[in-house]
């Protein structure tokens, strides 16, 4: 198992040159096809009291078309990948990437800690949620991911279980592999249970990992999940994405969302 098609996001108004990288260097490593892809929308009409006070003129259409082929050859130059791709489309970012990740393995983002237009910016959390397709989330800063000593987040869910199986390609790399579930007192027999049971499955994929029970302390699951991968010097974590409904994450917090915003280090996640 591996990662034949890898697809990274570009975003038009800032080229995002070391994730880019990341992402190439992952499609050397995997033997992988590379394509970027980037999406501007084209805004609607201002209209107020039934009045047009401002709306976008066909020379700021072509704008917006050059905007995204410059991007485009940049892309080109930095990449250095015999089977590498480009797609652009003027619509909402979220919306197309959303589509336009039918065509990858695995789709690699930047985190959610800046906010934009949705004109112009893609809102991590919807295409996490949306994507259908595992998303490797970067951290701003960071270029490379040797993904020699990995932290699963296990909860016995539905989405961890699709995480797990995303993260193979990258877990038979690894050197190192610590699966980890936080339960309350009283409840380390079950989870140690399920850590070993997870064990035994990427054992089969030919993947040593070791587990580890934690209860569960004040503060948030991902900052006793952060708090681990610092611990065990990991710079990739793999989690399900949005457990609970995005809403609720919303209102009441969650770990997806704190990691989208929180996490110096890469985390696969998948929903």
């Amino acid at each position: 198992m591996s990662y034949a098609s890898i697809m990274v996001y570009v975003e038009a108004d800032r080229a995002p040159e070391k994730r880019v990288r990341l992402a190439a260097s992952l499609a050397n490593r995997f033997n992988a096809a590379l394509t970027g892809m980037s999406a501007l929308a084209i805004q609607p009409p201002l209209v107020i009291d039934g009045r047009v006070i401002d709306e976008m003129t066909g020379v700021d259409v072509e704008l917006l078309k050059a905007k995204l082929a410059d991007i485009g050859t940049w892309f080109r130059g930095i990449v250095h990948n015999e089977r590498v791709g480009w797609r652009s489309v003027l619509d909402y970012p979220s919306d197309a990437l959303v589509r336009e990740a039918r065509y990858a393995d695995l789709v690699v983002i930047g985190n959610n800690k800046r906010r934009g237009s949705a004109y112009r910016t893609l809102n991590t959390g919807e295409a996490v949620l949306k994507l259908g397709r595992p998303a490797l989330v970067v951290p701003d800063g960071v270029n490379t991911l040797r993904g020699e000593r990995v932290v699963i987040g296990w909860k016995d869910t539905r989405e961890s279980r699709r995480a797990v199986c995303d993260a193979i390609p990258f877990l038979q790399h690894a050197s190192q592999v610590i699966i980890v579930e936080a339960c309350g007192p009283g409840e380390q027999g079950a989870a140690l249970g399920r850590l070993e049971d997870i064990a035994d499955y990427l054992t089969q994929h030919r993947i040593k990992a070791g587990s580890k029970v934690l209860l569960e302390q004040e503060g948030s699951g991902a900052e006793q999940l952060l708090r681990v991968a610092k611990e065990e010097e990991a710079d990739l974590l793999v989690t399900g994405a949005y457990g609970h409904s995005r809403l609720g994450e919303l209102i009441f917090g969650g770990m997806t969302r704190k990691l989208l915003t929180s996490s110096p280090i890469c985390c696969l996640m998948s929903h």
